[in-house]
């Protein structure tokens, strides 16, 4: 098997690496536990397979070639051997700004070819359902329980952060992310912070703009400036966390009669899939995703375009 990706290694180039994943490319905190367990995976097994540890300058193709046969032996999946090897590419390109080699030896190594894999999404009935899930969890009024507060608290806030999602086709790191003053009240819009610090504005619909000021009545004091959108509980200052946001997903889930494996990333795919089904171009769809690249989002264009080709082979004469 593998070596053990959670144990560390002592290599100055990678820890200067994970340094710049986190502070200079602002890199989310999934994206930095997986290239650092990549980058540690590749540490160990050079150490196992040649007895010293990789010296990144000296590393040859046929040494990628030979770590790339290692890991089809121990049958991964192409898309986890397309992410350790995304790592090592990014870990390269981090050594040639900073002088260490011209070239990188991975440069047109060829790997497995994914699968095309459709996104999963919900119907519009499938997130109607799901945004009013959580209200059916609000306790009985005059209801006078000690826990009542934090339960309609706990309510309010999940549908906001459901309409919230819905509304703008958030990242989760997104959503935990957003601040009081990310919100233009006036204009309907929110600014938000994507992958590698880049920020977009985009538009917020007013059910979620009401169902935050719902939310917000419930607090003594309404969030302002820097303060989290979304608080991990009534009287905590914190936001809520990926962790906490997705099991309560999962209980929404289950309450609406949807799958409860389905994951807060499905809901922006059914934003994206609504708006193109709706006639929305493919440019827009991008900036308001905040894709870098247009093909990132052309995989919802197969997705539309299957449902097209199932409607027209049902309904034409002549399909």
């Amino acid at each position: 098997m593998p070596p053990d990706p959670q144990l560390p290694v002592n290599d100055e180039w990678i820890k200067k690496f994970l340094q710049h994943l986190a502070t200079d490319r602002g890199a989310s905190i999934y994206t930095q536990r997986n290239y650092r367990q990549a980058m540690w995976e590749f540490h160990r097994w050079h150490q196992e397979e040649r007895q010293q540890p990789p010296e990144w300058e000296q590393l040859q193709r046929d040494d990628f070639r030979a770590y790339l046969r290692f890991l089809g032996r121990h049958n991964l999946s192409r898309a986890a051997i397309q992410l350790r090897f995304c790592a090592l590419r990014t870990f390269y390109k981090f050594l040639i700004r900073h002088g260490a080699l011209a070239t990188s030896p991975i440069k047109n190594l060829s790997l497995p070819k994914l699968g095309k894999r459709l996104p999963k999404f919900l119907t519009p009935e499938q997130m109607a359902e799901l945004l009013t899930a959580p209200l059916k969890l609000l306790p009985a009024q005059g209801d006078t329980d000690s826990g009542t507060a934090a339960v309609a608290f706990a309510c309010r806030r999940d549908v906001a952060v459901l309409e919230t999602i819905y509304s703008c086709g958030l990242r989760i790191s997104e959503l935990c992310g957003l601040v009081a003053q990310d919100i233009d009240w006036n204009e309907c819009l929110l600014r938000v912070r994507g992958k590698g610090k880049k920020e977009r504005l985009i538009p917020i619909g007013q059910p979620a703009m009401e169902a935050i000021r719902g939310y917000w009545s419930l607090l003594s004091q309404a969030p302002a400036g820097e303060s989290p959108v979304f608080l991990a509980g009534p009287k905590k200052l914190t936001p809520i966390s990926p962790r906490q946001l997705q099991l309560r997903l999962k209980k929404h889930l289950a309450l609406a009669g949807l799958d409860p494996h389905l994951t807060p990333h499905k809901l922006r795919h059914s934003y994206a899939t609504h708006l193109l089904d709706a006639g929305a171009d493919l440019r827009s769809v991008q900036e308001l995703l905040g894709h870098a690249h247009l093909v990132t989002t052309q995989i919802y264009t197969h997705l539309t375009t299957e449902r097209l080709k199932r409607a027209y082979d049902a309904a034409h004469p002549r399909a």
